[in-house]
């Protein structure tokens, strides 16, 4: 469970956004909905291989 422990000086709006930091970082809301559908393995892995294909051509690009 993610949380935020106000400090004795701080505003709420200042909390509110460490919360949101934490709460993006930790990946729930991601993992939300890569879990609200059922996608077959066969799937999740061409997915995978574009991407890294996408990640490796970006990286080729970047070099030249």
């Amino acid at each position: 469970m993610i949380g935020v422990t106000i400090q004795s000086n701080e505003s709420i709006d200042r909390a509110l956004r460490r919360f949101k930091k934490k709460y993006e970082r930790s990946g729930v809301l991601r993992e939300f909905k890569k879990r609200a559908f059922f996608t077959k393995p066969s799937v999740e892995r061409r997915m995978a291989r574009l991407k890294a294909a996408r990640r490796q051509h970006r990286a080729q690009m970047e070099a030249e």
